[in-house]
């Protein structure tokens, strides 16, 4: 990078006798501005040449295994490979999600922390956990990029004597509070997203939280509750092996690993959106260069042959952007659960 020269200080010279004490102010002078100069350009530096020089650990607010950890373990090999650096994965599990997004949103603004948020931790636990909440999830955090959507499927046990999401709808409006749906905990995504089906289709249902979603797709499939809604590659083995019946997708349009199952937009239902999204974001104030070189970084991994299978088996597509466009679907999720929680009645204890 070419610099242009200083300017040179314009210094008067009383007499012959005082040129050692001005050419001593002179560079002085010099190299206070220099100094100056170097200080407002030097986080610009450091961020476009230097960063990273470390690893970095990007934060998953879930356990291990599920699309989110899949993925945040493909940007880990692929992006740290195009960075130069290590990206770790740190499993941060609890609260659906906050509890990951907190560590993340409190730590140093520097680009070496990183954390997946999805539509839990900003979409629906704003919602539902209002003031509770320890982070704030417009204000603690700079979006990077989103990264994939992926489609939920509502699905019930076989011995619910129901074929399609109208027959289910019907049972349910015989007999209110029969039908029992498991979800991962009281304000988790998927506690959100049924109830939201519920308000829309005017049933009641009965709702059963568990600690996590492995214990609640366990139950679903042993017919201790009679519904769940989950991300489709956590319920696709148990739909295909027949344990589970799927009645209706959350996306924007079918899956082709469920071509037959209708989305919710097509069952009536528009207002229940598209499927669940999960992105990258730094803590607030991370430098704008970092941001970019991030963006950049994820998004040619995002390119890789194995990136784009993997992800494709699982049933997520990619929906790369910049952090603006990321911004703004964080604000819509947010404004839509708002409305989900107050219609539902949607609050965390």
């Amino acid at each position: 990078m070419t610099t242009a020269p200083l300017p040179t200080p314009c210094l008067a010279t009383d007499s012959p006798a005082d040129t050692a004490q001005t050419t001593g102010r002179r560079q002085l002078l010099r190299s206070a501005f220099a100094l100056g100069v170097a200080g407002l350009l030097a986080p610009a530096a450091w961020a476009q040449g230097s960063y990273p020089e470390r690893t970095i650990k990007l934060v998953v607010p879930f356990a291990p295994s599920g699309s989110t950890d899949m993925a945040a373990r493909l940007i880990a090999e692929y992006a740290g490979q195009e960075l130069g650096q290590t990206i770790v994965v740190e499993n941060r599990a609890g609260a659906g999600g906050s509890l990951g997004m907190e560590q993340v949103a409190k730590s140093k603004a520097d680009g070496y922390t990183l954390g997946m948020a999805s539509m839990s931790t900003h979409g629906s636990n704003p919602a539902v956990f209002g003031s509770r909440l320890k982070y704030d999830p417009i204000k603690d955090f700079a979006p990077v990029t989103n990264v994939a959507t992926v489609p939920s499927v509502f699905a019930v046990n076989p011995k619910v004597p129901a074929r399609t999401m109208q027959e289910f709808i019907a049972l349910a409006k015989a007999e209110p509070g029969k039908y029992a749906f498991a979800s991962p905990g009281t304000g988790s995504l998927g506690h959100a997203n049924i109830e939201h089906f519920a308000s829309l289709a005017k049933v009641q249902l009965l709702h059963v939280p568990y600690k996590g979603a492995g214990l609640a797709m366990t139950d679903a499939v042993a017919g201790q509750v009679d519904a769940i809604t989950d991300n489709l590659p956590s319920a696709l083995p148990h739909i295909k092996a027949g344990r589970l019946r799927a009645l209706a997708v959350l996306s924007e349009k079918r899956s082709p690993m469920l071509p037959d199952v209708p989305t919710y937009g097509e069952l009536g239902f528009p207002q229940m959106g598209g499927g669940g999204w999960f992105g990258i974001v730094a803590p607030a104030g991370t430098p704008q260069l970092v941001i970019a070189r991030l963006n950049a970084a994820i998004h040619k991994a995002m390119q890789h042959p194995e990136f784009i299978r993997k992800m494709d088996e699982s049933g997520a597509t990619l929906i790369p952007g910049t952090p603006a466009e990321f911004a703004q679907q964080i604000r819509v999720a947010i404004e839509r659960y708002d409305r989900v929680g107050k219609v539902a009645r949607i609050r965390a204890d």
